[in-house]
């Protein structure tokens, strides 16, 4: 089931060992490459003299660079023959540093398998709500994990018995391995009743489960509903029903009024049959007790046709009191899966193979990086050029706690690698998930106009006073730098019609923020003055320095390719690390060009 090498890593490296000791180095060697992954943000792009581009981007580049259009740039980055003779002669210190990036980034293309005619299409019921993206990767997916248990259950000769989905959300997933051809046993772990709740209700539609049944006297419940509406607002056939009330034996008080949404959800396991239990249940690490408790609870191990009643609204945990006569004799083994589990959920999964001894084996697709929480203390600021002020930009309370046990890196590798350790900051986490391979011209001029506009309008905010200069040093034992920034304004998406120019930008930017209990009255003071000339004439005046945001844009697109690398890599080691371990690989399981997180972490335990 392995594939060839536990990483997919370029040519270049004969084994894994040789490829993550060259991937570590250049890491934490390479300036420029720690310079476009975390060492710059967008907001000072226009905020210094010279602009930012002039400032990280190496002299010998800037020129070649600004020739190109976008597209040519990002085919010369990615896609073109570097060893083909150009007429335009591009530097060769930026061709070496692309050889670099591409040959440190990890491969994403799907391996060829014999066997992908014979893997199952989703039926129509069960692909209710997904769109073509998500049939993509619930069809692969639920195809690999199920192969995964196969070759575990081949090697051990016992069988995985659970599928445990981490952050289920809608329990696409969960839905499509619990159905045939499958029909594997689901336990749905998600934190949110919503979203458990609109499961229930597809699982229904895909039928997974049934709703509960009630039998009501319709004239009685058409009363009843009708008693519930004001007067003045029923229907004619309402006012029809009140004139001529009906006789019947039924008490109102006795009619069920629940609606279909708040009645149970019954599954019913039988012979070869999946089934799916949710939980309800925030994943704080990878100790997966209280859950396994709840399986060994519910688990159907009786003659078929027993009765399920899982999660009713008003039901509590404890089971019907057929369950207690179901014998428990059949040892639980669990396989933990996610797709896109989000920032540290990712971390948690993959631990859950060594903290669980229920969990046998796991395979997890991580997603924004940006969410993970940093295990080596705040973010870093001996990145070069790094702006002081960073970790405000889009950070949480706990993206500024020190020492997260639970964050990145997970390895002792990079956790000690040069005795600091790899440290990878929230800007350069952010850059991990673009996929700028996907770009189109007309998605990429999009972006970069709104880049364009973001950054120019915290000109506008300094000149005008809504934000100040911070100086570069930092509060006492932290380390600094000798660059400027200024203080970070969060705006957020703005409605479409917003983006036509940077006048109705601007303008819908400070409607938006004038409901900001923090910035508002002040936002409303100083910006209060600006005329439709003034701003036009700073989209006159920086217009043409566009071309340089998206070219410094798409350097750090490109670059962070190896931060995704870094962190996936790290996933792979700290499995490799465990004595408890079998096999650990990482491949891509999507098509990237409809899932660029495609890289699937895969952990076997002895």
């Amino acid at each position: 089931m392995a594939p060839p090498t536990p990483l997919p890593f370029s040519s270049d490296f004969s084994d894994a060992d040789e490829y993550i000791t060259s991937l570590l180095h250049f890491s934490a060697a390479s300036t420029i490459f720690q310079t476009l992954c975390g060492g710059v943000h967008i907001l000072d792009f226009f905020t210094r003299e010279p602009s930012l581009y002039h400032t990280v981007i190496p002299s010998e580049w800037r020129s070649w660079l600004m020739a190109r259009d976008s597209m040519d740039l990002l085919d010369f980055l990615m896609r073109d023959d570097l060893d083909r003779t150009r007429n335009d002669n591009p530097p060769e210190s930026l061709i070496k540093y692309i050889r670099e990036i591409r040959k440190h980034a990890l491969r994403r293309t799907v391996s060829e398998r014999k066997d992908v005619e014979s893997q199952a299409k989703l039926p129509r019921h069960v692909a209710v709500g997904m769109i073509p993206k998500k049939v993509h990767e619930v069809s692969n997916f639920a195809d690999y994990v199920v192969r995964v248990a196969d070759s575990v259950a081949e090697t051990t000769g016992q069988e995985i018995t659970h599928f445990v989905d981490f952050g289920s959300g809608q329990n696409y997933l969960g839905r499509t391995l619990a159905s045939p051809p499958y029909n594997k046993h689901i336990v749905a772990v998600e934190s949110k009743e919503l979203n458990i709740r609109g499961a229930k209700g597809m699982d229904v539609l895909a039928g997974v489960a049934e709703r509960e049944k009630v039998m009501r006297n319709k004239k009685v419940y058409r009363m009843k509903q009708d008693s519930l509406v004001p007067a003045e607002q029923l229907n004619l056939k309402a006012l029809r029903r009140a004139a001529k009330p009906v006789k019947v034996a039924q008490k109102e008080n006795e009619v069920d009024m629940r609606p279909s949404r708040d009645l149970a959800t019954i599954y019913t396991p039988a012979d070869g049959k999946g089934y799916i239990q949710y939980v309800e249940h925030v994943v704080q690490d990878g100790d997966l007790s209280d859950v396994v408790e709840q399986i060994e609870k519910m688990k159907i191990a009786a003659p078929a046709g027993k009765l399920q009643i899982v999660n009713a609204e008003d039901e509590n945990p404890t089971l019907p009191e057929v369950i207690e006569e179901i014998s428990k004799s059949e040892e639980t083994r669990l396989m933990a899966i996610s797709i896109h589990s989000c920032g540290n959920l990712s971390h948690h999964g993959i631990r859950s193979l060594l903290v669980n001894p229920s969990v046998h084996a796991i395979a997890i697709v991580g997603c924004c990086y940006n969410l993970m929480t940093e295990r080596l203390g705040p973010p870093t600021y001996k990145l070069p050029l790094l702006r002081p002020n960073l970790r405000a930009i889009n950070a949480s309370g706990q993206e500024s706690a020190s020492c997260d046990p639970h964050g990145f890196p997970m390895s002792e590798k990079l956790s000690t690698y040069n005795t600091d350790g790899i440290r990878l900051n929230i800007t350069a986490r952010m850059m991990a998930v673009q996929a700028p391979l996907n770009w189109t011209e007309k998605e990429s001029d999009s972006f970069f106009t709104r880049h364009f506009y973001r950054a120019l309008l915290q000109k506008v905010f300094l000149d005008f006073g809504v934000v100040k200069k911070l100086t570069p040093n930092q509060n006492p034992g932290e380390p600094s730098n000798n660059l400027e920034s200024t203080e970070p304004v969060i705006i957020g998406s703005l409605r479409k019609g917003c983006y036509g120019s940077f006048k109705t930008y601007l303008r819908g930017a400070l409607e938006k923020l004038a409901s900001d209990p923090e910035r508002g009255v002040k936002v409303n003071e100083t910006m209060k003055g600006i005329t439709d000339e003034q701003i036009e004439e700073y989209a006159d005046r920086y217009g043409a320095l566009k071309k340089e945001l998206s070219v410094t844009w798409s350097l750090m697109a490109f670059s962070a390719g190896v931060v995704e690398s870094l962190i996936v890599s790290d996933r792979w080691l700290w499995l490799k690390e465990q004595e408890g371990v079998d096999e650990a690989w990482v491949e891509a399981v999507f098509d990237y060009g409809l899932s660029p997180r495609n890289l699937v972490v895969v952990g076997i335990k002895k």
